[in-house]
């Protein structure tokens, strides 16, 4: 008996790693630059595992919205999505810290603060049960609309868009008494048609590749909404991959959104200056209506978070970076 015991023992230490196939949802088009770039890791993954890990992705929205998708990663049809935080800060409230309205001036005071932040976050998306590999901005969001906005008058009695589940972007906009209307991404371009929704908040990147920019005639660059995305992987299937592949699949991907990250604000600077080749008109925020907007966004951004929204703890240290940088470039007259 014990002979057979070490038998099957032995025999079972020889055999293979068990194959794991994540299969994983985004909106991202098909044949789009970024859909290209996550096939070709996945291409990578594959070879580097000798075929143990297949990472398949359906793109183009067909697995449904951010609600569905998450329901199937729950019943294990998928293992993942990539995803905006919105989608998963019903799981993690803090995920909504860098999109709250007017935070940051520039991508560089963005860069500063994610620098010192990142980390924390993404441990803490993964103590939700979210394996990840790093965030990747898409730029700022900028006004696209149908009439010229200049001021916070040009918003009222608009229907502003909204993402669904981004319950925070709802609260700062009934702050300056704005409209929203909640639509999932999928549905925003026929929003947009029907006349359902007046006004959307994207990164000109975002809205050249949905197609929004063509039911749009103004886009008003001001820095509204710093927008990132990333990939969750639900840690139970993850940690099903071996060890070691887990290591292959942590190398490409966080690989990936590193150069996603750098590459894609220089991509939507291109992208703005595509819209306007377009035949979209750019329209300059008032100065003086931008420090009006961010006095009465961060009296609402301090009672969310006393209310719980996100971390008080988390918003005051940010708080506390940016006004590190602003003092930096101050110091150094930038």
């Amino acid at each position: 008996m014990r002979k057979l015991f070490i038998s099957i023992m032995m025999l079972s230490l020889s055999l293979p790693a068990m194959a794991v196939t994540l299969k994983v949802a985004t909106v991202t088009p098909n044949g789009s630059q970024w859909m290209t770039d996550m096939k070709a890791g996945a291409t990578e993954i594959k070879e580097r595992t000798e075929g143990r890990v297949q990472i398949k992705f359906y793109g183009g929205g067909i697995k449904g919205d951010d609600a569905k998708v998450l329901s199937q990663i729950r019943i294990r049809q998928l293992q993942g999505g990539a995803f905006t935080p919105s989608a998963l800060s019903g799981r993690y409230t803090d995920l909504n810290l860098y999109g709250l309205l007017m935070a940051f001036d520039s991508e560089e005071e963005a860069a500063y603060v994610r620098s010192r932040m990142d980390a924390g976050l993404s441990q803490g998306l993964e103590d939700a049960g979210f394996v990840n590999f790093g965030f990747a901005t898409s730029g700022f969001a900028n006004i696209m609309s149908n009439t010229p906005v200049r001021t916070l008058s040009d918003l009222r009695g608009k229907r502003v868009w909204v993402p669904e589940g981004d319950t925070i972007s709802i609260e700062s906009l009934k702050a300056l008494s704005l409209n929203p209307v909640t639509l999932p991404l999928t549905d925003v371009l026929t929003g947009l048609q029907t006349g359902l929704i007046d006004i959307v908040a994207i990164p000109p990147i975002v809205a050249l590749i949905m197609q929004w920019h063509t039911k749009v005639k103004y886009v008003t660059r001001v820095p509204l909404v710093y927008t990132f995305g990333f990939m969750a992987i639900d840690k139970k299937a993850f940690y099903k991959i071996d060890e070691a592949d887990q290591a292959v699949v942590r190398d490409v991907m966080e690989r990936m959104y590193v150069n996603f990250d750098k590459v894609n604000p220089k991509d939507n600077n291109a992208a703005f200056q595509s819209l306007l080749k377009s035949g979209i008109e750019n329209i300059e925020f008032e100065d003086s209506e931008r420090i009006k907007i961010r006095e009465l966004l961060s009296a609402s951004n301090m009672k969310m978070a006393q209310s719980g929204g996100f971390s008080l703890e988390l918003y005051k240290e940010m708080l506390g970076y940016i006004e590190q940088f602003r003092a930096e470039q101050v110091a150094t007259g930038e």
